[in-house]
């Protein structure tokens, strides 16, 4: 049984404002003395690096479309262990789900992990129908124990009686308290959401001030008591990671850097946990890199740091005479952006890796969105071949087609979700599989170790 305090904390809708109550309430919690363990819902990753930061610890992911209940029971127990409080922030609307039945949403996880759920509404020009929003989110579906409101963008003392004894009177649901207006976000948005963690100049002094503001205007031990009543949980016996292999296993590096960093912290925990010994490297750094076996390119902005990529061609070149000597590597999104030919943005062409004889380019609108669907039809080191994949995809990027002549082929036919070209997705060639769909190691238990054992032969093979 798992008996860690915990809420979550959800959402009308995307833009409510539930990311910056749950970044001050992480920092604010962890000012007052607490340990909160943050947690995101849904595939994210730069909220996730947010709460990771304003928390001082690693965030998961918990997902009910790439993960299984039990995996995500296990997970939660496991991670929440010797923390007082696990703070789960959910995404979009509490009851928005991939279809009219609000399958995998918010609410859903909530049901799973008996979570109590505080509700981030946006007050703007509203008063009285507040209560009527409380009132039906706190009727539409059974077993939701909706155990607070936080109000969010309030006007003034006046908008925030009235809307503190309409909600009082008409729901039994109580206000845990009631954010003024900003004049100001501290963490600016852009194009994917909140601007990256890896480029705020000043990441800690937005964070406290996050902190002070929700430790100003949030009843902080009213939440702390919503977050206690949790009940028990039970948990699987079932171990979630296999036992600990060797440690002289291959070596797997992973770029992380300004460019590419969107990584599940449990897909890098899986390498390890299959016998990788991995080591961070970066795109943007001409030093030469140590002897590898493999390659994780993430996602992440090389958007952003196009032309820095661009004029380190000695990595460039070295990665791509990795992939013609064959070295497994895996790419996601900004990891396959990267392998192409090239990317054109804004009127200039910045020329990549090469590994691929395709070019991307960025377009203002998202290209792909949202959950996808794949039937792996051709093997190859990572995926076998006839298995269904269950990822994410979100890119503002496109590739364009060519007619050059190029030994790629595709591997996964999408039936969800838009991939690379024409509903098809991961490029294979040589050891080499990139595309547009992010997995999670333990939605996919079979990629970790498939991808050690393609490093561990490549390791073997004479050179």
């Amino acid at each position: 049984m798992a008996s860690t305090p915990r809420l979550i904390l959800a959402g009308l809708s995307g833009g409510s404002g539930k990311t910056i109550v749950s970044l001050g309430l992480c920092r604010a919690l962890l000012q007052a003395g607490h340990t909160p363990r943050p947690f995101k819902k849904g595939p994210d990753y730069i909220d996730a690096a947010w709460l990771g930061l304003a928390a001082r610890a690693e965030c998961s992911n918990l997902d009910p479309f790439l993960l299984p209940a039990e995996t995500q029971l296990s997970l939660f127990a496991g991670k929440a262990q010797g923390f007082d409080l696990a703070l789960i922030e959910g995404n979009r609307g509490l009851f928005d789900g991939k279809d009219v039945a609000g399958s995998c949403s918010t609410a859903e996880l909530a049901r799973l992990l008996a979570a109590p759920v505080v509700l981030v509404m946006d007050c703007t020009k509203m008063t009285r129908t507040a209560a009527a929003v409380v009132a039906g989110c706190r009727n539409f579906e059974s077993g939701l124990n909706l155990a607070g409101v936080v109000l969010n963008r309030t006007a003034g003392e006046r908008h925030r009686r009235i809307l503190r004894e309409a909600i009082e009177t008409y729901t039994d649901v109580p206000v845990l308290g009631m954010l003024p207006k900003m004049a100001e976000n501290p963490i600016p948005e852009r194009h994917m959401g909140l601007v990256s963690d890896q480029e705020h100049v000043d990441r800690e002094a937005a964070l406290d001030q996050l902190g002070r503001l929700a430790a100003g205007w949030l009843d902080l031990e009213r939440i702390l008591g919503v977050a206690r009543r949790a009940p028990e949980l039970p948990v699987s016996a079932t171990p979630l990671w296999p036992e600990t292999p060797p440690s002289d296993g291959p070596v797997i590096g992973y770029v992380q850097d300004a460019a590419l960093w969107f990584y599940y912290p449990e897909n890098l925990e899986a390498l390890e946990r299959a016998g990788a010994r991995l080591v961070r490297l970066s795109l943007l750094d001409s030093a030469p890199w140590p002897e590898i076996h493999g390659l994780y390119l993430g996602g992440g902005f090389p958007e952003t740091q196009a032309e820095g990529l661009s004029a380190n061609a000695a990595i460039r070149d070295h990665v791509r005479a990795l992939a013609e000597a064959g070295l497994p590597i895996y790419a996601e999104c900004g990891g396959f952006m990267y392998l192409c030919r090239a990317l054109e943005m804004h009127g200039r062409t910045y020329p990549l890796a090469g590994v691929f004889d395709l070019t991307t380019t960025l377009c203002p609108k998202p290209q792909g969105l949202g959950y996808v669907e794949a039937l792996v039809e051709l093997d190859n080191p990572f995926h076998p071949a006839g298995a269904v994949l269950r990822g994410h995809e979100f890119h503002y990027s496109a590739c364009l087609a060519t007619t050059a002549a190029d030994s790629s082929a595709f591997a996964l036919r999408m039936t969800r979700g838009q991939g690379l070209f024409q509903g098809r997705d991961g490029l294979v060639r040589n050891n080499v599989f990139a595309g547009y769909t992010h997995i999670h190691a333990l939605g996919e238990r079979h990629w970790a170790p498939r991808f050690v054992t393609a490093a561990q032969d490549y390791r073997r093979r004479p050179r």
